[in-house]
Parts: C-alpha cells; structure tokens; sequence
C-alpha cells in the first residue's frame, strides 16, 4: 500500500524519478509495518506468548466444561501440563485462575479467541500448536465426546481451518498419541504410524519424507519460540516430535521389510 502512495506523491512532486524513489521508499516502510505485524518483533514476542498462554488455559477450561462438568481426570491432566511446563508459584496460580474462568458458566471464550486471532493468528504455527494442545486436553481421558468435539470445530473454524483440515489434525494427533514415550505396542501399530503423519500406505516413499519434515518443522523448538510459544511450552512440541519421529521410523522399518526403500 505504502509502495503506491509513495509513489504517486514522488510523481506529483518530481515526475517519473520521483514516482520511481517514492514506491521504493514506500516499499522500506510495508517491510517494515510487515515485520512488526507479523514478523518476529522482540518488542512484541512477549506479548504474543502472554496472548498465547492465556488463551491456552482459558480454552483448556471450556473444553473441559463442554459436557457439563469438569471430571478428575481432566483436573489432573491439566495439573500435569502446569508442572510439565516448569511454572513458577504465581504463574501456576494464574494458569489456574484462567483454568476456572473457562469453566464459569456460559463464559463466552469469543472474545479472547479474537485477541488470540489478531495477536497470534497470523502465524500458522500458533494456531496449530493452541488446537494439538487442547485436542490433547480432550483426549486425555481416552476419547472426545460430542460436546468436547464440537467445540473444538467451532474454535478451529474460528482460527480458519476447514472441517477438513481440522479432521485430518484430530485424526494425526490422536495417533501420535499412541507412540508417546517411544512405545510401539499395538497390533495396529503400522497404521497408525500412517495416520500420525496424515499419510497412508499409498503414498510415495518422497510424499511420506515431506509430511514427516514438514512436522518435524511445525513443532521444531526454535521455529515455535520464534514465532511466540511461551519458552515453558515447548516441552509439549518437543514430545509430539519424538512421537512423530517415532511413527516415521516404524513406517521406514515396515516398508524396508517389504522391500520399499526411502
């Protein structure tokens, strides 16, 4: 924008030469305005990660209140994701009092969900790592029921996702769940490796490699500080890596013995 209108005051003021430095000066200030909407400005990262915990926590409590009530099994995960993140006293209080304030009935989480949206939004890597962490939190008693469900469709069609891309996201991250810790125990192991990285066994050797990188990407710990996850939640990312890699490493094993060679 600021590349036009310099370039037509240069005009109005020095002809074509004027027209000419005018959209390259007005091009150094839409870099400039650009970086600091988007970019990653050390002026606002502090910000960012405050918008971005705040809204973390506030979700984690309405999810957990979708059905009604807020089960043990919940509390204590949340409880569990507090002391993963290596929080100081106060600012387990304050996760905690945000907990709450999304379990007080008929909040309405829009409000924050568009702070969330204008501060965090722009990057894609924020909204991705807000839905893992709640499909996380509603996973964490073994299924979503249909309120905990729709609730995440309504947040990840606020953040712009399609149903689609939100159901591809629930299904890769309900089966990277089944390789945390490493573990590789289960009959269906192999498709679920699959399903973990959004593949299937039809794709190509190369088609698989790139969802794998792109992943590994996505949750890579200095991309997501970059870009304004809070220093204590990356533990979480660094997790959903190792089981990422996990299934890509069972997927190469089970293509290797079946004479597919990556």
């Amino acid at each position: 924008m600021f590349k036009l209108i310099g370039a037509l005051i240069g005009f109005l003021v020095l002809g074509f030469l004027g027209a000419f430095l005018g959209f390259i000066l007005g091009g150094f200030v839409d870099r400039f305005k650009s970086f600091g909407a988007a970019g990653v400005n050390p002026f606002t990262a502090g910000h960012r990660q405050t918008v971005f915990i705040e809204t973390v926590f506030i979700l984690m409590g309405k999810l957990a209140k979708a059905d009604g009530q807020v089960t043990k099994v919940e509390i204590s995960h949340v409880e569990q994701f507090i002391q993963r993140l290596g929080m100081t006293s106060a600012h387990r209080l304050r996760a905690i009092s945000l907990f709450k304030q999304g379990t007080s009935a008929g909040f309405d989480y829009g409000s924050k969900l568009n702070e969330f949206v204008a501060i965090c939004g722009h990057t894609h890597s924020l909204r991705q790592m807000l839905l893992v962490y709640l499909i996380i939190l509603g996973l964490s008693d073994g299924q979503l029921n249909s309120a905990e469900e729709q609730l995440l469709k309504d947040i990840a069609r606020r953040l712009g996702y399609s149903q689609s891309a939100f159901r591809q996201l629930l299904e890769m991250v309900l089966n990277q769940t089944h390789f945390a810790g490493g573990q590789v125990d289960s009959a269906n192991a192999v498709e679920n490796a699959y399903k973990a990285l959004g593949v299937t066994p039809k794709n190509t050797d190369k088609e698989i490699k790139h969802a794998y990188r792109k992943l590994m990407s996505q949750y890579h710990p200095d991309k997501l500080m970059g870009q304004g996850v809070p220093d204590e939640m990356i533990s979480i990312a660094t997790e959903q890596a190792k089981e990422v890699q996990t299934a890509y490493d069972l997927i190469k094993k089970d293509r290797e013995q079946n004479n597919a060679k990556f």
